[in-house]
């Protein structure tokens, strides 16, 4: 596990794809189990450690977490989540060329709960959310025809990067879900940065964490 700051209060690290935020149906091996195992061999803990989850990456998506080492560091930290302070920004490689450098989506989602898939729907629709984001290209591939992108959320809906880029005809690549093409090759989707204020220092702290340069990631990094 890479380990990008640790002190009292938080633990910030690098989550792989395919690994859980949290323990799930499947069994596998989640973030919350390993940091802990970690914290308890590191600092030869005995019983249960303490560690708050105050924010997830959807189990394909790999990037920057940052977890809490005590109650009253979660509860801040979660405070920063609903008051829009805690910000995330993502990478992602996206079919086709952009058709503006930069631009805003605003959309409204609904979820399909027993398909654990969201849709782009009308305004109105029962139980549906307003979603927003804005994104920047970084880069373009002509030969694979695919778009390196940043992403800064303006909310958290339920794989709300993966539709809305889907909806416009950009899926993402290798998004299987959402009709990107390179199904099996890994969603390429990072939280490559997270800013937020210490809990305790009150001081504004930024991590970034790039994804390993392999895959597609290699070909627009």
């Amino acid at each position: 596990m890479k380990v990008l700051y640790e002190d009292n209060h938080i633990i910030v690290v690098e989550k792989m794809p395919n690994v859980p935020s949290q323990a799930d149906k499947t069994g596998d091996e989640d973030m919350l189990t390993i940091i802990k195992s970690y914290l308890k061999e590191k600092y030869n803990k005995p019983g249960n450690v303490y560690l708050g989850l105050v924010h997830r990456l959807d189990r394909p998506v790999g990037g920057v977490m940052v977890f809490a080492k005590t109650s009253k560091a979660a509860s801040r930290l979660s405070e920063e989540i609903r008051n829009k302070t805690f910000k995330k920004t993502y990478l992602a490689i996206v079919n086709g060329k952009m058709e503006s450098e930069s631009g805003e989506y605003v959309d409204y989602l609904w979820k399909d709960e027993k398909q654990n898939t969201s849709y782009v729907v009308k305004e109105g629709k029962k139980n549906s959310k307003l979603a927003k984001l804005n994104y920047e290209v970084i880069a373009y591939n002509e030969k694979e025809n695919v778009s390196l992108v940043k992403i800064n959320l303006q909310t958290g809906r339920h794989h709300q990067i993966r539709v809305q880029f889907s909806s416009r005809m950009h899926a993402l690549y290798g998004d299987s879900k959402y009709h990107g093409r390179g199904a099996g090759s890994g969603i390429c989707l990072w939280a490559y940065k997270i800013k937020f204020v210490h809990p305790v220092k009150k001081e504004e702290m930024e991590f970034e964490d790039f994804p390993p340069k392999e895959g597609m990631w290699g070909k627009l990094l």
